[in-house]
């Protein structure tokens, strides 16, 4: 029995932590993945809850030994995923979900084909802009970054399997748990979860 791989993606400010972290509260056979980091903590932040926060030559040690399932370069700071723990997990049954951005979702797709990718969208650009700004964890000159950002990060929205506007928490709560329900009762998923129940439906004594 294998566990599911979730992988969401979304431009900066989207509210797709907020969302993340909503799920995890409702859905507790999911599992988030912390991935590593060579930024600073930011106020709040923990390491190993968060992030787990290294600096860059401990970054480029783990690259190095082919640690990480994706790695990329976002606004000058390095962002990876541990292989091993993923891998580890999933044999185990549990679904882990992945919070990156699209260019670490592309090489996903090349390692786990068979991964569920959802995107994020804000309801618009000044919604965007606001809850940058909202967050107090910026300063202007970075949010005018990940504005311009947004873009790129937009263009790439084809590659993923679903789509979410995030105009209200609770309703894109409730379409994302849609997407991870739906995944869980896929018909091969089912068999390998219950093949003793089916087993013996089929061959009753």
């Amino acid at each position: 029995m294998s566990g599911n791989l979730f992988v969401i993606s979304a431009p900066s400010g989207a509210g797709k932590t907020s969302l993340v972290h909503a799920l995890l509260n409702i859905n507790p056979q999911i599992d988030l993945s912390v991935s590593y980091t060579t930024r600073n903590p930011r106020p709040g932040e923990h390491d190993g809850k968060d992030y787990h926060f290294v600096s860059r030559e401990t970054f480029s040690a783990m690259a190095g030994r082919g640690e990480f399932l994706e790695s990329a370069e976002v606004y000058g700071n390095l962002y990876g995923t541990s292989q091993t723990w993923i891998s580890q997990e999933i044999a185990k049954g549990r679904d882990i979900l992945l919070e990156i951005d699209w260019q670490g979702a592309a090489q996903v797709r090349r390692l786990f084909p068979e991964c569920i990718s959802i995107f994020i969208l804000p309801p618009s650009m000044d919604a965007l802009e606001q809850r940058l700004k909202g967050r107090g964890k910026d300063n202007d000159e970075v949010i005018a970054r990940r504005m311009a950002a947004v873009r790129d990060d937009v263009a790439h929205i084809a590659e993923f399997d679903y789509v979410i506007i995030n105009d209200n928490l609770n309703e894109a709560l409730r379409e994302l748990n849609a997407v991870v329900l739906s995944a869980r009762l896929r018909g091969a998923t089912q068999l390998a979860r219950y093949q003793t129940l089916i087993n013996q439906l089929q061959n009753p004594e």
